[in-house]
């Protein structure tokens, strides 16, 4: 069951490394758009972390990646605020400045300005449904709590003075307790939005100590756990993924077949305060479920230990 008041900032833990955050990501497959975005709030470190991100039609990464100090317990940082309107369904995203701007090799910055509307499709989902006991201990580093929900983005975007309407499907997730992003050796998280009645979300982290799989199909109205995942990627020079070939076996036992194609990336480092550090790619897919004719976009994102 999923605990009641998850929309929530949660009183912070006493771990050096306790983290809350809140993620959305989105493709507006008109306008060929993606955008990622994350505040990570770790008051023990005494910081915010922000990553805000546009994939743009002609290539160019918009966006921005940085820590300032913690102010408090709010959901916003450096122009960029996160804005809960209704429990479990409706959030606000919104921000209005300069963002630095990256276009084959060539760095500038972009006037930029968005309102977004994240609204809920799939009910909130709870990791908890697909872990068993002992898997819940292995991943408890990199993050204890872990809440997914599938939706749709509509709003208003605007870059260096061009208007858009955006119209997209996305995912946001919700995380708090312990979370080291260098702990694990890497993992993979998808998110995949067919249409407003079908998608998925799959997360599968590699420790030390051995893997962990979890995520939900979305149909028909119902939620589904997804318990196992086997997964191949092919990779191109520079170690960002390609493409992935999947099996996803929900908990009745139903295996869906998965190939996912990368159309655009982001890199981003990420450290720990000391020596560790890891590198993430963000990235857009576009997925094919068992061969049908239908496809879905959203995030593919891939991380490794340096």
């Amino acid at each position: 069951m999923i605990p009641l008041e998850t929309d929530i900032i949660h009183e912070h833990g006493e771990q050096k490394d306790w983290n809350e955050g809140f993620y959305f990501s989105f493709y507006d497959r008109g306008n060929d758009i993606c955008g990622f975005m994350r505040l990570d709030l770790r008051p023990n470190r005494n910081e915010k972390t922000l990553h805000c991100f546009l994939m743009m039609p002609d290539g160019s990464l918009v966006g921005t990646k940085e820590s300032i100090e913690f102010d408090g317990p709010t959901l916003s940082a450096k122009g960029v605020a996160f804005t809960k309107v209704e429990d479990e369904k409706v959030w606000n995203l919104s921000f209005a400045g300069e963002l630095p701007s990256y276009r084959k090799g060539e760095d500038g910055t972009a006037k930029v300005s968005f309102d977004l509307r994240f609204e809920g499709l799939s009910p909130v989902f709870d990791y908890r449904e697909c872990a068993s006991s002992d898997k819940e201990t292995l991943a408890a580093a990199v993050g204890t709590e872990h809440l997914e929900q599938m939706g749709k983005v509509l709003g208003s975007l605007s870059v260096d003075g061009r208007e858009y309407y955006v119209k997209g499907l996305g995912e946001r997730d919700h995380t708090w307790g312990e979370k080291d992003w260098t702990a694990p050796r890497g993992w993979v998280w998808l998110a995949c939005q067919v249409n407003e009645g079908f998608g998925f979300n799959v997360t599968k982290l590699y420790l030390d100590k051995g893997e962990y799989d979890a995520g939900f199909l979305y149909m028909d109205g119902e939620t589904l756990p997804v318990v196992k995942v086997d997964m191949v990627t092919e990779y191109d020079a520079d170690g960002s993924p390609n493409t992935l070939f999947m099996a996803m076996y929900d908990k009745e036992g139903v295996v869906y077949g998965v190939k996912g194609e990368v159309k655009k990336k982001a890199v981003l480092e990420l450290k720990d305060g000391g020596d560790r550090g890891s590198i993430l790619f963000e990235t857009l897919a576009k997925y094919r479920i068992d061969d049908g004719d239908d496809a879905g976009y959203g995030i593919a994102e891939y991380l490794f230990r340096k």
